[in-house]
């Protein structure tokens, strides 16, 4: 069986794609497979901050169109770049078991965030971060900043940043973990909804595809990021409202954590419940729903009168 497979094309895309596809044949050792390059408007728009960008799906459009057009049979995607909402035609047909949901600090001289020197710069592309390290260290100047990993880590090495906050499974797929400053456990630094996962996605008549891709479904990450996601998607969250979400799944019980950080950079509100890996979605719109009791649409709305509507 040989199948056209779409990736975008940054290394770390690609090195993820490939493990995936390691794994896959460890399933299929027949299988072939053609790697095709996708450019998305996430790549090719290169200067703006992510969350300054007009336009949603920035990592995801182009991909779902080569899957419609038939130029590809599936698409390996950080699942982070996916839309909460569901598309018309395209379906996630698979979600690997997870890598870590945890963020990381590379800093200059390898100095943790609790010892950089007052002043210090951080670069991240994420609002989430952004509010937590202000929260954390409202000493700190943090800037945005674009560029694949290899990019950032650049910056840190040239001095141009004294730290980068990246996620820890993008490390974790190029091998540059020896890079990694300091860990932060997802207790004290929670993650993005979806972060460290992997969406396999395809389209939705293709019965036959999806079918031959269950084999990579991992049920207890699957319930995790379902809940993540069903808070962000309930409280209207984006790239322009910091929102985090961790949950937390074994055989059967699930727990979900949901954390908004304010404008102000000196608080948040947060929420946390327990379910089960069957009722993953209604989770999520149970701890949205304590959220909201607590403020979390009056958050929102300063942070998109900065940002913008989404």
């Amino acid at each position: 069986m040989k199948l056209t497979v779409g990736t975008r094309g940054s290394r770390l895309s690609r090195m993820q794609t490939e493990k995936f596809l390691d794994d896959l044949k460890q399933k299929y050792p027949d299988l072939e497979y053609e790697l095709r390059t996708i450019k998305t408007l996430g790549d090719t728009e290169r200067t703006k901050p992510l969350f300054t960008i007009d336009s949603q799906g920035i990592f995801e459009k182009e991909i779902d169109k080569a899957l419609l057009n038939g130029e590809v049979d599936f698409a390996v995607a950080s699942l982070k770049d996916v839309p909460t909402v569901e598309a018309a035609d395209t379906v996630v047909a698979a979600i690997p078991k997870r890598a870590s949901p945890c963020d990381v600090l590379i800093s200059k001289d390898k100095i943790q965030l609790k010892t950089l020197r007052k002043g210090a710069t951080i670069g991240t592309g994420s609002l989430r971060r952004l509010a937590q390290v202000k929260l954390l260290r409202p000493d700190l100047d943090v800037r945005p900043i674009r560029g694949n990993v290899d990019t950032r880590i650049q910056k840190v090495r040239k001095g141009e940043v004294d730290g980068i906050i990246v996620a820890e499974a993008g490390l974790e797929r190029m091998e540059l973990t020896d890079q990694i400053t300091e860990r932060f456990p997802v207790d004290v630094f929670p993650s993005a909804p979806g972060q460290g996962a992997l969406a396999i996605v395809t389209r939705k008549d293709d019965e036959e595809t999806q079918k031959f891709l269950q084999v990579m479904e991992h049920a207890q990450t699957r319930a995790e990021v379902t809940a993540e996601r069903s808070l962000m998607l309930q409280l209207g969250g984006g790239c322009r409202v910091p929102i985090a979400a961790v949950g937390k799944a074994d055989s059967q019980a699930l727990t979900l954590r949901g954390v908004l950080f304010a404008l102000d950079g000196q608080s948040k509100i947060e929420a946390s419940e327990k379910g089960t890996i069957g009722k993953a979605e209604e989770l999520g719109k149970k701890v949205a729903k304590i959220l909201v009791k607590q403020g979390a649409k009056e958050i929102e709305s300063k942070w998109r009168e900065k940002y913008g509507p989404w």
